[in-house]
């Protein structure tokens, strides 16, 4: 069983900043993890992920502002956040995949373990 938690969410003001943590349970530098987002009433979207080979991919949404990125061991998992907006704000949660790569990109359906979540406001 591998497990996730997440830290470094918060209230921010628009234009700020917020870097998340994720800490794994099994170093996972050769496999693919993902940051999701959920907002009240919305579904569950992917935002950024890092294939166990490094590359990166964004959600158009994010592009430009957000940063992720791992430790050299794989047991942890960032996302840089800036230049946030109010439609930031949602339950942001890590995920693992199994596998190196990562799929069709940012489909939540595609990962295996999940963190709890942690909270991330941004007010105008």
């Amino acid at each position: 069983q591998v497990q996730l938690v997440e830290s470094g969410g918060g209230s921010v003001q628009a234009g700020g900043s917020l870097r998340l943590s994720c800490v794994v349970s099994r170093p996972s530098s050769n496999i693919c993890m993902g940051w999701f987002r959920q907002a009240p009433g919305m579904e569950r979207e992917g935002v950024a992920s890092i294939a166990g080979y490094g590359s990166t991919f964004y959600a158009d949404s994010v592009k430009g502002r957000f940063t992720i990125s791992k430790d050299n061991a794989g047991n942890v998992l960032y996302l840089q956040m800036n230049s946030l907006k109010p439609e930031d704000t949602a339950m942001y949660y890590c995920a693992r995949r199994r596998e190196t790569n990562c799929g069709s990109g940012l489909q939540p359906s595609e990962y295996f373990y999940w963190g709890q979540g942690t909270q991330v406001t941004v007010s105008s």
